[in-house]
Parts: C-alpha cells; sequence; structure tokens
C-alpha cells in the first residue's frame, strides 16, 4: 500500500505568542527540518499542511497544502487537505505528524501500517495517552471528514473514533517519543535533549 506523509502545520501557536512554529530554531535548522528529516523516510511522499504564504517553504520541496476553507478550523482540516492530495498521488493512506513533535519514533509509520486493519484509523499512544496528530489515515475516510468539518466537528481524536480507531502503544522510554513543543521552555527541553543547550 502506498502510504504518503502530511505534517501538520498551520497551528496558530497561540501559547508562544503567534510564533510560527515550523521556523522555531532547534540547534542548527528550524524544526520542520527536523521533522522532515524523520518523517520523509518512512512514506513515499511528503507534504505540508500550512496556510499563509507557501514561499516560505520552498526550500524544501515539499507540495505545501492549505484549508479547503478560510478560516481556522484545526488539525482536522488539515487532515483533510492530506486527504484530498493523498487521493490525487494514488495513495491508500495518509500518515500525519505535527510539527511541533520532532522526536517521534522512526519505525512510526511502519508500525501504524502494521496494526491496522483496513478502513480503520491508527493512532499513536505513549504511556496511556494518545497522540491524534501521529496517526495513520486510510483515504477511504475523507467523505466522512467533509460531513464531520460541515456539522462543526473539531475533535481529531472523536472523528477517528467514529471511524473505528487502532491504538498503537508505542514502548516506554525515559524520554517521551512524542514530546511536542507548546511552549519556548519545551523548546529548550528539546535542545537540551539533542545535546545542545541554548
Amino acid at each position: 500500500m502506498k502510504i504518503v506523509g502530511l505534517v501538520l502545520a498551520g497551528g496558530q501557536g497561540r501559547r508562544m505568542g503567534g510564533a510560527d512554529k515550523a521556523f522555531l530554531p532547534l540547534v542548527t535548522r528550524p524544526l520542520i527540518a527536523q521533522v522532515l528529516a524523520r518523517f520523509a523516510p518512512q512514506v513515499d511522499a511528503v507534504a505540508i499542511s500550512a496556510n499563509g504564504d507557501p514561499a516560505r517553504f520552498a526550500v524544501f520541496g515539499c507540495a505545501v497544502l492549505p484549508d479547503r476553507e478560510p478560516g481556522f478550523a484545526g488539525p482536522l482540516a488539515g487532515v483533510l487537505a492530506g486527504l484530498d492530495w493523498a487521493l490525487h498521488q494514488g495513495a491508500g493512506a495518509l500518515a500525519t505528524v505535527a510539527v511541533d513533535t520532532p522526536f517521534f519514533p522512526l519505525d512510526m509509520v511502519a508500525r501504524l501500517a502494521e496494526a491496522r486493519p483496513d478502513g480503520r484509523v491508527a493512532m499513536a499512544q505513549s504511556a496511556g495517552r494518545l497522540h491524534p496528530t501521529c496517526a495513520l489515515w486510510p483515504v477511504g475516510v475523507q467523505a466522512s471528514l467533509v460531513a464531520a468539518l460541515s456539522a462543526g466537528e473539531r475533535r481529531v481524536a472523536r472523528f477517528a473514533e467514529a471511524q473505528g480507531l487502532d491504538r498503537v502503544a508505542f514502548g516506554k522510554a525515559d524520554q517521551d517519543p512524542f514530546f511536542n513543543i507548546n511552549a519556548f521552555a519545551d523548546l529548550e527541553v528539546a535542545r537540551l535533549r539533542l545535546g545542545a543547550p541554548g
């Protein structure tokens, strides 16, 4: 099965003063470069979900997918844009990661694909916590997602549950592989984790 990937980079960064998280510096490169380096080898092609000027991502050589509708509808709108693109790519599934989750496992997509029965969504879980933006979506849920967004649905996990959800547990580790950067203090933690303080 062909699997394509989508980096969800359309967040508003409210807890970081509206910062464009994708371009926050993580040691020697922007956050999105760290994410793409981990993600691209796991999928057949990668796109970026983001609104605003797509030219800012040109250096990465990826398709940039805006939300279908104006206004901020959250990550589900990004997933829909990704599913539209995946269908045009002839893919059977779309893998997603968030741009603020730079340490997700290098085998994440393979493990999600192994665990996912046909037609169900597979979602990462660690230490009992679900990670809704780190998931594998069958392209067959696209029509249901259009309807759900039109009805006002915004919760990723709730939509996934309605489609049939498989939780894929990732083993315990000293450091959470799904650590996400929601504040400037988290960015410093990520830098320390990479062995590069300051």
